[in-house]
């Protein structure tokens, strides 16, 4: 299995190596220096660990299973730049040294401790596919000082990015500290594997039978990380695409229901000419709105009251309800106008709600829309042949 998702795993984290270099010529911060260093680790680690790769690296060296001290020695260095990552996008340069500088000490004597305690094994054939199965079974020192410097960490990095998701400045970084520590609970399925194979091999009981589990959650723990670290450089760019693609959407929800809308009150529409999507939104809104206006004269109040009476009864309520009671109003008068037939007395306003900003509008004229077509309210409002009258008027 490694075969496949560890050389994955080592192009993701080379990918966000060579695309977080770029930054490097306009910001050389603690962080951004950090963050390529956690992302060169990473593609280190699976780079190593592929049995072609761990095989011809013990070999070059004269030391049989050298490849899993590199790889694991790799996965400890980029902990480290994980923590420097987030203590210096959460905190001041001086106050996130000092908070480092422990965690850093400590990495440095569990990386101290599993030289030493690798430098004290020996055996006799590469382990490139069950290295830590094997370790576990004959030298659970080892592979346990590795696993405690490994979790404690892993652990921290996922608080700390559930911690500062809270406080973060931009929608995006929130976003990615949420994805970073999203990838704690496959770390741990990971270190749990590997707690498991410290006891089993206690007992003469091999790991085999778990091991696709342990690799799998490794892998896409690191795939996950990977997206959170490099998702607030990326992420606008989603958002870019989404509000295009929004803005598209509503416009072709509105167009039809303009287009009715304003066929009963022609002078409220503009040649707005060649504009982008945004331009021409802001223009159907406002148009919508005068038209309204302008169809005033045609809203009889009873229609108003007895719809909003239905629309409650229905269970409506916000903005639904006002939507529901704008269209159903919207419809009455355009076929009132249509004929001929005005209201002995007409509204004082045709709007039941009025939101503060374009995007608040804009969601509000799509509810209106959308109720004018397909809500049965409102086709109850319209009469069926002309004198009709499904409400009776107010004195």
């Amino acid at each position: 299995m490694n075969n496949v998702l560890y050389p994955l795993c080592a192009c993701v984290a080379f990918l966000g190596f060579t695309y977080k270099l770029r930054v490097l010529r306009t910001n050389h911060s603690p962080a951004q220096i950090a963050l390529i260093g956690n992302f060169f680790f990473q593609g280190a680690t699976f780079t190593v660990s592929s049995p072609p790769v761990w095989v011809a690296i013990s070999r070059s060296v004269g030391i049989v299973n050298f490849s899993g001290l590199l790889s694991q020695s790799t996965v400890i260095l980029l902990t480290a730049c994980q923590q420097l990552v987030l203590l210096h996008l959460t905190h001041e340069r001086r106050v996130a040294w000092r908070k480092a500088k422990p965690r850093l000490i400590a990495l440095f004597l569990i990386l101290a401790a599993m030289v030493t305690l690798f430098s004290m094994a020996t055996s006799s054939h590469e382990n490139p596919n069950d290295f830590a199965v094997s370790k576990a079974q004959y030298y659970p020192a080892y592979l346990s000082v590795y696993l405690v410097g490994y979790t404690i960490n892993q652990v921290d990095v996922g608080l700390m990015g559930w911690r500062f998701a809270k406080v973060a400045p931009s929608p995006w970084l929130r976003r990615g500290f949420i994805v970073v520590a999203i990838s704690m609970p496959l770390s741990m399925v990971y270190a749990g594997c590997r707690a498991a194979d410290i006891i089993a091999g206690q007992f003469g009981v091999s790991g085999h039978s778990w091991e696709p589990v342990a690799q799998v959650s490794v892998a896409v723990a690191s795939i996950v990380l990977a997206i959170g670290w490099t998702l607030p450089d990326w992420g606008r760019h989603l958002s870019t695409v989404w509000e295009w693609a929004n803005c598209q959407w509503a416009y072709r929800q509105l167009s039809p229901f303009h287009a009715r809308v304003t066929s009963q009150a022609a002078d409220v529409v503009l040649d707005p000419g060649p504009t982008d999507i945004r331009t021409r939104l802001y223009r159907l809104v406002v148009e919508l709105r005068d038209a309204q206006w302008a169809l005033r004269t045609w809203m009889s109040p009873s229609v108003a009251e007895e719809v909003r009476q239905k629309a409650v009864a229905a269970g409506l309520q916000g903005d639904e309800l006002a939507a529901t009671v704008e269209a159903a109003r919207l419809a009455a008068a355009l076929q009132a106008k249509t004929w001929g037939i005005r209201p002995v007395k007409h509204s004082d306003s045709p709007l039941e709600a009025e939101p503060q900003d374009l995007a608040a509008e804009l969601t509000f004229q799509r509810k209106v829309a959308r109720a004018f077509t397909t809500s049965p309210i409102v086709s109850a409002v319209l009469m069926p042949t002309p004198g009709s009258r499904p409400f009776q008027e107010h004195a």
